[in-house]
């Protein structure tokens, strides 16, 4: 169910005589379509000039896209196999020494073996 206030009951603004609704009536709420154009309802550009126009879009301040692009080579089988056969393998310099030549020399007058009691 609606509630509505009797008239005696509104207080403020809206219940002083001199009130006036600022809802526009339905004759008033819009006079024209808004697909109408006519030249008092046109859009107002100041400048049409393109050189004085500012430019919006993002990808003409996009700095990634001024830098050259990036040189990718792509490798097939017959390269490959032309890169290994130029390859000289040494296996004293390619692999790496797996065990300490040098004698490990230890400190036994350290006080606890070097480890502070």
């Amino acid at each position: 169910m609606w509630f509505f206030k009797k008239p005696w009951e509104i207080t403020g603004p809206c219940a002083s005589p001199e009130y006036r609704s600022a809802l526009p009536g339905a004759l008033e709420y819009r006079r024209r379509c808004p697909g109408t154009l006519t030249e008092e309802t046109r859009a107002v550009v100041p400048s049409s000039d393109p050189g004085t126009v500012y430019d919006i879009k993002y990808y003409t301040r996009d700095r990634r896209r001024d830098r050259p692009p990036v040189r990718r080579t792509l490798l097939r089988k017959p390269d490959l196999e032309r890169y290994m056969a130029a390859k000289q393998f040494d296996p004293t310099k390619d692999f790496p020494v797996p065990y300490v030549n040098t004698a490990v020399e230890e400190d036994y007058d350290a006080v606890g073996g070097g480890y502070q009691k």
